[in-house]
Formats: structure tokens, sequence, C-alpha cells
């Protein structure tokens, strides 16, 4: 089967829960594989995973890096039914013989086109040639580049496609507009957002991590929010306080990497800024996405300056919709082309601009 979906639509117990109606009785080896590009992808599957097999007795165990490997391979060694795995861990654990796939059944790969953008795709291959030939295997997108059909159709035989939802398309609850602003204003706008902004927890996407570090450094010494950052550089245990928190409220804006743009199951954020236009027209739909969950509304701001038009405009032929400008009132700009109607470049918003203050709307 090759599934696509809007983000936040229930895609872990859609497959999940048949596959475990399936197991029976818990055995001793390996019945389940599902691979994820992430760490944190991974622990939200096996939390998710514990809570659906409660009654069961059927064991899931999570194997990724980051941390060591005496833990997980004692689980494993004890018998588990379920294996949630990023690539390179699982792959080091099946050549030291401390996991056989023999007895697999169901194997999920999932967030595909995200283990194509960190590499994984060679890994996943490998894994895939360790599995047993008879087996049911689910395959969730949400692109479907050459590379990935290649996967697809090497991997899977004669697949069911199931979509939900349009694909590329933001959520009808999130509310997200561009905010032109120039290069070397960009810090102080994105904290006059935070300042006029009627908000209760922010996601802040930087290109790089080294971006986010220095936001993360501005902010926590400039502003009296609780900030976190996360990305794959800091530590695993730092990066699951960090995601802890920001869910429980001890931290009110997380600045992050598109580490945390997919799959993440983080409720009750209510804005979303992306510091930059991201390179790829994908990761928009993917970050704004965390905002507007569980049909609760949400807005989200992206600063553009003039050299990335191209990628804004990528965006806006993605989702078929032209993006609305907008100035926020009070804000003190520098002259850039895209604040002047008179530019050749620029003409073509001249009508999207509007002066407004950012929404404040009361959450459902």
């Amino acid at each position: 089967m090759i599934g696509a979906s809007q983000t936040g639509t229930g895609k872990t117990a859609a497959f999940g829960l048949p596959i475990l109606s399936k197991l029976g009785a818990p055995q001793n080896a390996p019945r389940v594989l599902i691979l994820e590009p992430t760490r944190e992808l991974a622990a939200q599957v096996v939390e998710a995973f514990d809570k659906f097999n409660v009654y069961t007795g059927l064991r899931t165990v999570a194997v990724y890096g980051g941390v060591g490997y005496d833990k997980q391979r004692r689980a494993l060694h004890e018998g588990i039914d379920v294996i949630v795995a990023t690539p390179g861990r699982l792959l080091d654990f099946i050549g030291d013989g401390t996991i056989s796939l023999a007895s697999l059944q169901y194997l999920v790969l999932d967030e595909v086109d995200r283990m194509l953008d960190m590499g994984f795709l060679p890994d996943v291959r490998r894994i895939v040639d360790y599995c047993p030939d008879q087996r049911q295997t689910a395959f969730f997108s949400a692109t479907m580049p050459a590379q990935i059909k290649t996967l697809a159709n090497w991997a899977l035989k004669n697949p069911a496609e199931v979509e939900v939802g349009i694909r590329f398309s933001p959520a009808e609850t999130v509310s997200h507009y561009f905010y032109p602003v120039a290069a070397d204003q960009r810090e102080q706008l994105l904290k006059a957002l935070l300042e006029k902004t009627d908000w209760q927890s922010i996601m802040i996407f930087t290109r790089t991590k080294m971006q986010a570090d220095r936001i993360y450094g501005m902010l926590s010494t400039s502003t009296a929010h609780k900030v976190a950052v996360m990305h794959s550089d800091i530590a695993q245990r730092d990066r699951e306080k960090a995601l802890a928190g920001f869910r429980d409220g001890s931290f009110e804006v997380i600045v992050a990497t598109d580490l945390a743009a997919r799959g993440l199951d983080i409720s009750g954020v209510s804005h979303v800024i992306n510091y930059q236009v991201p390179e790829n027209p994908e990761d928009y739909v993917h970050r704004i996405g965390r905002t507007g969950r569980a049909k609760k509304e949400g807005d989200a701001y992206t600063l553009l300056s003039a050299d990335e038009l191209e990628c804004a405009e990528s965006i806006e032929r993605l989702i078929g919709q032209t993006i609305e400008r907008r100035q926020l009132e009070g804000f003190d700009y520098e002259y850039t082309a895209l604040l002047d109607p008179h530019a050749g470049s620029a003409e073509k918003f001249k009508k999207l601009f509007r002066s407004a203050k950012p929404t404040g709307k009361k959450r459902r």
C-alpha cells in the first residue's frame, strides 16, 4: 500500500491498529518493522503503540542512534513483537546478529521523502533486502520524486494507493502570510512579531542549526519568554527535554530546524514563524502544519526578503494559491524593493500588501 495524507490526520493509528489487531498473542521474534527518518518520530510511534498495546501483551522497542547500545540490545534479547527504528542503528544490530528479520510479516516505511532528504535510501534498500519476500508493506511519502518511485516499484507489489486530503495544500484551519522585510531587519521583525502578536505557543523554524542556535541565544537574552532549541546537533536527552517542555508548557517558544517539521505530534501550537522562506517548497506545508491541528485555528508567518522571491513563488506554485503579503503596523521598516510598489520586481505584489496587525484570533 502507498499512503499519502496531510500532517495530523492520524496516520500512525491508521497503520498501527490494523497491524496490531492481526498479530494475536505475543511471540519472541519481531513480526513488525516500522522505519522512521528521525529519533523523535521513532520515539513518538513507540509511545503510540504502547498505548494501543496496553491490553495485548505485545511489546514494542525503539531502535535509534544518539544513545547507548546496551539498553536497546537487552530489550531486543528479551523478545519483542514490533521494532520501530531509524535505518543506521537497525543496520548495526542486524550486522552484529542482535536482530534477525526472518520472521517479519509487516514492514512500514514512513516519511520516505524525508528519508530521501536525509540520504537514507541506500540504507532502506539494504534493510528491505533483509526482509522476507512474503510480507505486507506499507509505504508513506508526501512526495514521489523519481528515486522514491523507483524504490516503491522495487519494494512493493501491485500496491493500492490511499490519499487523504489534498497533497501540498495547507490545512483550512491555518491562516498564513508572508511578511516582507529587508534582510538585515529580520531579527528585529521577528522580535516585533513576538511582542505584538496574541500567541500561546510558537514554533520558529530556521534553515540551519547555526541559525537556530543564534536565534535561541538572541531570544533567551533579549526577551522574557521561555525558549528551547532543537536540531540534530543537540544531544538526544536535551532534544527530548525540549520537546517534552514545549508540550507541557514549560517552554513557550521552540526554535527548530526541519527536524521538528514533520510528523511530530505537538498539540496546541498557536503560531508558526518561518525565519526565512524554506528552500524546499514542500517544507513550507509541513512547517505551517505544526499549527491548526485537530480542527483548531492557527497562524503562520514567513519572513520574506528580496533574495527569497524565487523560493516564495515556488511555494505558491506548489499550493496553487497566492500568499498574502502583510506589513506589521508600527514597525520601522528600512527600504526594500518588496515594500516599494514602484520597484519592478515588486509591482505584481502591489495589491497584495496591506498594513495590518497580526491576527489575535481566540483559539477554540
